[in-house]
């Protein structure tokens, strides 16, 4: 990887007055082995299932066609001739934009009657050279498409939009053609002026959320908006599980203390390790947040310290159903889901010592089950949330 910043992507979205589903489709996905993303926003035309229906055909066909071809002229001629046309109208059933960003940063656009991306360098608006594509083959032959190519900045964000976002308040007096690409970047930079570090799904949900005020609270459209944040890294390691040999004790209670980013300890005897090894004492909580678990102690110095396996394993079932609404509780496994989501880079120690407790020491139950449960967890982190997790066995 060459790029020294972390890529948060993160949508907000309001359905239609009156719709229960939204007619916007955003995907995004992380491709592991290319350290690539790849996000996508397709409005499919009209508004309800049938939208929905059609944006997410348009959303999941860019998505797959963006990571095969490389060249923007071919992904546009591929994914414009297989969608179908408005017999009547003669246009196409959906608008979509898609962001590609390579490992090496390099990042680029690729844009159908969607309103025109925001690129924000800090909170300066910047033009990247966009360029137009003109399709001269099959039915969509003469529609023209925008395409850019840039290499972003620690600090730039990405927003794009459906037309929901662009065209609300239209007919007010306020906004009598729609609140516009140029009133929308103004207030994502005012914003951004006020608060720095404002994620990706804040400021999503802050535009999404004026874009409905515009429409007097009864959205005429869908309205959705995506922004991608090019940020500094927050880091996690997560330890769980002692060294396969007692004289790593050492090696893992200094990575530890090293550790530049937050720290969890999973499992009390790796807690009993990392205390012993740097003279710090453990303290006990009493308090049960959740029934189904231990509770939690406390090393200073150190962000979280839990039960290991019980854990680990309930941490993995909140992980399946989480999403940006849902509530987490007090108790130990929420708070590592809690840290967790707040962090980009999580890197896990893996303790390969076999538990004395177990019979046969050709079984390791444990160790396995750490093991698996830890591999879990790390794969809804890459694919669901896109972070990057990586390993380390002692």
């Amino acid at each position: 990887m060459d790029r020294d910043f972390f890529i948060e992507v993160n949508s907000q979205q309001r359905n239609h007055d009156g719709e229960r589903i939204c007619g916007d489709v955003f995907l995004y996905r992380y491709i592991k082995e290319e350290d690539r993303v790849i996000a996508v926003l397709s409005d499919g035309m009209g508004h309800g299932v049938k939208a929905n229906i059609l944006a997410t055909l348009t959303a999941t066909m860019a998505l797959n066609f963006t990571r095969e071809h490389k060249e923007v002229d071919r992904i546009a001629e591929i994914i414009m001739n297989t969608l179908p046309v408005c017999s009547e109208r003669k246009i196409s059933y959906s608008t979509f934009t898609i962001v590609d960003i390579e490992s090496s940063g390099k990042t680029n656009i690729l844009e159908y009657d969607n309103p025109a991306t925001i690129i924000l360098r800090g909170t300066d608006i910047f033009d990247p050279s966009w360029k137009t594509v003109t399709l001269d083959k099959g039915k969509n032959s003469g529609k023209i498409l925008k395409t850019c190519t840039f290499t972003p900045s620690k600090e730039d964000r990405i927003i794009f939009c459906s037309d929901g976002v662009a065209q609300s308040g239209m007919g007010s007096e306020v906004y009598p053609f729609g609140w516009g690409r140029d009133e929308i970047a103004n207030y994502a930079s005012s914003l951004i002026k006020s608060e720095a570090s404002m994620s990706a799904i804040t400021l999503s949900g802050k535009i999404v959320t004026m874009a409905h005020k515009n429409d007097s609270y009864k959205a005429k459209d869908d309205i959705s908006c995506a922004t991608i944040y090019f940020r500094e890294p927050r880091k996690l390691l997560i330890c769980t599980g002692p060294p396969y040999e007692k004289e790593k004790d050492r090696d893992l209670a200094i990575k530890v203390r090293d550790y530049n980013g937050k720290v969890i300890l999973s499992g009390g005897t790796t807690a009993d390790i990392v205390a012993r090894e740097l003279n710090k004492t453990i303290i006990d909580e009493l308090i049960f947040e959740d029934p189904e678990l231990p509770p939690e102690s406390f090393i200073e110095g150190i962000d979280l310290v839990t039960e290991g396996i019980l854990t680990l394993q309930k941490v993995n079932e909140i992980l399946k159903t989480y999403n940006n609404s849902v509530r987490l509780g007090k108790g130990p496994a929420d708070k590592i889901v809690r840290l967790i989501m707040e962090s980009d880079e999580i890197h896990f120690i893996i303790g390969t010592r076999i538990n004395i407790a177990h019979q046969d020491p050709n079984l390791p139950v444990d160790l396995e089950i750490r093991r698996t449960v830890v591999k879990r967890i790390a794969r809804l982190l890459e694919e669901k949330w896109l972070k990057k997790v990586s390993f380390e066995y002692i």
